[in-house]
């Protein structure tokens, strides 16, 4: 019997039929082209919005209309060259005083910061001891005045006598050198009488000067030592005081410049904030001296202080007055803009904004002087975020909020 050769059935299905894995690999790529479609239609959409935005904005920045600003005119002026620094009230005189003489303190005149004048009584110690030590003296010295005088009269017979030949020239010699003998010692009472009147004089401390006393520092019934350490009562002197401020050498030339033309230079102190003006002065004069730690240089500034605002030891800050610039053109410190390093002002010209460069120079007072305008010249003083070179602009007199002015278009 004929045996046919038998074929697995499988084979041929296996090479007829497509793979299992094919659905698998279609549906992949279905949700790789939807999530393509999706994704180019957000990047369109977005895409629109971003022109549409900007579209708007420049829409609004060349549509919305003139932009209302305050404006102000370039004047021509004169500023002046300020050296700034920082300095200390300093007193011309002050006094602790101590005491001379040992004793009992038997009164207190003055009142914690009182101002006493020259000469004003501020505190007395017990004298008795000195004054009669005092009146020892003078009679010392009364009686050395008298042996003196009588020896002054000897000498008056002597000489008589000599000259008519009736004592011998010894004699006359020896009453010549006792005469001086006795001057000396007259001499020397006088010294211990204006010694003992000094030591009276110390007992009765007065004012050396005008000015403000301090806290008490005795009380009466407290006793005291000559040549003490510690202080009796402190005495200083606010009317006129000075001011010591340092300006570094290299300003140095620019006030010798001006002090050997004997110009006297204006000091201006300020507070610590540097807002308020506490008071004007003069510059003094300066240290002979540079001090090579820091380079820089004492000035001495002087002020009559007559409402007393400056106080001893006070810190200040000062600026000197080293020239005045004349006939420049100044504008307001706000009104200048800046882009990296170049300044710029807003010029309005035909109801427009033009951006025009400028070079400043000098600041004080908040003006600035100013080159590349001119005296009369109007320029923004506001609305600076709004501004672009040749914008359509409304001067309004009416004050724009600051809050609308933070910092230049770009």
């Amino acid at each position: 019997m004929d045996t046919q050769p038998s074929y697995s059935s499988s084979q041929p299905h296996d090479r007829l039929s497509p793979s299992h894995d094919e659905p698998k690999r279609h549906h992949v790529w279905v949700w790789v082209i939807v999530f393509l479609i999706f994704a180019l239609v957000a990047y369109l959409v977005l895409r629109h919005h971003d022109n549409s935005a900007g579209s708007a904005q420049s829409s609004r920045r060349g549509q919305m209309g003139p932009v209302t600003i305050n404006a102000v005119t370039a004047q021509k002026g004169d500023i002046g060259v300020y050296l700034s620094a920082i300095g200390t009230v300093t007193p011309v005189y002050t006094s602790a005083i101590t005491s001379q003489v040992s004793g009992l303190i038997s009164a207190v005149h003055y009142r914690e910061g009182q101002i006493v004048k020259k000469g004003d009584p501020l505190i007395d110690i017990d004298p008795r001891i000195y004054e009669a030590q005092l009146t020892q003296a003078q009679g010392t010295l009364e009686r050395d005045t008298n042996v003196l005088g009588q020896a002054q009269m000897d000498l008056e017979r002597y000489q008589t006598a000599w000259s008519k030949n009736a004592i011998a020239k010894q004699q006359l010699e020896d009453q010549q050198k006792l005469v001086l003998q006795d001057q000396g010692t007259v001499k020397n009472d006088q010294g211990t009488v204006d010694y003992d009147q000094v030591q009276v004089g110390w007992c009765h401390i007065t004012a050396p000067f005008t000015g403000r006393v301090g806290l008490r520092l005795v009380d009466p019934g407290n006793v005291v030592q000559a040549n003490g350490t510690n202080p009796l009562v402190v005495i200083t002197e606010i009317q006129p005081v000075t001011v010591i401020f340092t300006i570094a050498e290299d300003d140095l030339v620019q006030v010798q410049a001006q002090t050997r033309q004997r110009k006297k230079l204006d000091v201006q102190a300020f507070d610590r904030a540097q807002q308020t003006k506490i008071a004007t002065g003069k510059l003094l004069t300066y240290d002979n001296q540079i001090d090579t730690t820091t380079g820089t240089v004492k000035m001495r500034a002087i002020f009559d202080n007559k409402d007393d605002a400056l106080f001893p030891n006070q810190f200040v800050n000062t600026k000197l007055l080293v020239k005045t610039l004349e006939g420049v053109t100044l504008i307001p410190t706000s009104t200048i803009q800046h882009n990296g390093q170049t300044a710029f002002v807003y010029l309005l010209q035909n109801d427009t904004a033009q951006i025009r460069n400028i070079k400043p120079g000098v600041t004080d007072g908040g003006n600035t002087a100013v080159q590349g305008i001119n005296p009369g010249d109007v320029v923004a003083s506001s609305s600076f975020e709004k501004l672009q070179n040749n914008s359509k602009i409304i001067v309004s007199k009416k004050p724009i909020p600051a809050s609308t002015n933070e910092g230049p278009a770009q």
